[in-house]
């Protein structure tokens, strides 16, 4: 196990040492909300670039309010800790950042109080242009949660178990991941990454009350899509629109964009990443890299080379 410092409880500790109750109600219940923060080493300027840092802060804290887990820490706060445990590992790499409230002590699964903190930066290379994945993907039969059952805006460890059923399924079926149905048999997303159709010139994904995160990669795609000069529709998606669409690729800060070669066995343009998806992700690459300096309000600098 790589033992990175992390920020817990208000200290900087090893990775190794840190600990939580296993009574707690986030070990026991998955009480916690959390955010999974890219962040992007640009070797020429020696600056590590966390990528829309406000926006997933704010969603943090939107993500608490709405599971009423109130969290010690304002926005400001919680970039000024991120800032101190990534500059303490002096991290000159790719890395993703889960900073994650949690329900800790010995509560249950309604308790509000005492909520903790826990800040985990970890080495993370960015999608390899020269090896894209060519995924193939299935519709689950799993059902997507939805706002009048586990709301998927807010950002919940527990919501996560929903794409576990799906995910595992898929892969003892043979496929390398699941595309979700929500409630009104209409496309959703994928197993923690929101979804992209490419069809009759056209980028399509379903809108945000389609059982999906308010995916801040879905947002950025949106806004470089248009910038671009591409046609973006966000509407409600058939599962046979997606057997016969151009492209199909998933997006997250984990995902970044990821290329869906089948569905269902329905091979996808010529069976490879299309033109649009791999340009989409090299534009995306070189943005949250700062390779093209364009967009720098989206760019915080967390640690620099000294």
């Amino acid at each position: 196990m790589v033992d990175n410092l992390i920020w817990l409880r208000g200290q900087l500790v090893r990775q190794s040492t840190a600990f939580v109750n296993l009574l707690s109600p986030t070990a026991q219940f998955g009480l916690n909300v959390f955010e999974g923060i890219r962040c992007y080493w640009n070797e020429e300027n020696g600056e590590l670039y966390a990528f829309r840092l406000k926006d997933h802060l704010n969603r943090l804290m939107l993500s608490s309010r709405l599971l009423r887990l109130p969290s010690p820490y304002i926005p400001k706060q919680l970039e000024s800790f991120m800032k101190d445990v990534v500059q303490a590992n002096d991290f000159q790499t790719d890395i993703a950042v889960r900073m994650t409230l949690f329900g800790d002590g010995q509560g249950t699964w309604h308790t509000c109080e005492s909520v903790s903190l826990f800040i985990a930066p970890m080495a993370k290379q960015r999608t390899n242009l020269d090896k894209l994945p060519a995924l193939k993907a299935c519709i689950s039969s799993w059902e997507r949660i939805n706002d009048n059952s586990l709301p998927p805006r807010a950002k919940v460890g527990a919501n996560y178990i929903n794409g576990r059923y799906a995910h595992l399924q898929a892969r003892y079926d043979g496929y390398d991941l699941p595309v979700f149905l929500g409630q009104d048999g209409k496309v959703a997303e994928g197993a923690g990454a929101c979804l992209f159709m490419l069809r009759n010139g056209q980028l399509v994904t379903p809108p945000v009350n389609s059982s999906v995160l308010e995916s801040i990669t879905r947002n950025t795609i949106i806004v470089l899509a248009k910038d671009a000069g591409m046609t973006v529709v966000e509407r409600s998606i058939d599962r046979t629109e997606l057997y016969l669409s151009d492209e199909v690729f998933l997006c997250g800060s984990a995902a970044e964009i990821s290329p869906i070669v089948s569905v269902d066995g329905y091979e996808l343009g010529n069976g490879q990443p299309g033109n649009t998806t791999i340009s989409l992700l090299k534009s995306y690459l070189a943005i949250t890299s700062g390779e093209n300096p364009a967009y720098s309000e989206w760019r915080t600098v967390v640690h620099r080379r000294t």
